[in-house]
């Protein structure tokens, strides 16, 4: 998957850190962060034959904060 660019973005994290990959988000007067992904032909037949999409969240010790995957555009952009 590849974070891409996208209208309503707002900002793009780590896009001064080369350890990281750049990161297109919109961020809400609430602190809600969107990013959208893009997937390779690969990952999508993978994704249709197991209707499996695992997601990893690196908290660095901290809380985990509630994480809402989605196939559609968040109202929170509209």
């Amino acid at each position: 998957m590849t974070p891409i660019t996208f209208p309503e973005q707002t900002t793009i994290f780590a896009k001064d850190q080369p350890e990281y990959q750049p990161l297109p988000a919109h961020v809400n007067a609430a602190g809600v962060v969107t990013s959208c992904w893009e997937l390779s032909d690969a990952e999508i037949a993978e994704l249709t034959e197991t209707k499996k999409l695992w997601l990893q969240s690196h908290t660095f010790g901290h809380a985990l904060q509630p994480l809402l995957p989605s196939v559609e555009i968040p109202l929170e952009l509209g």
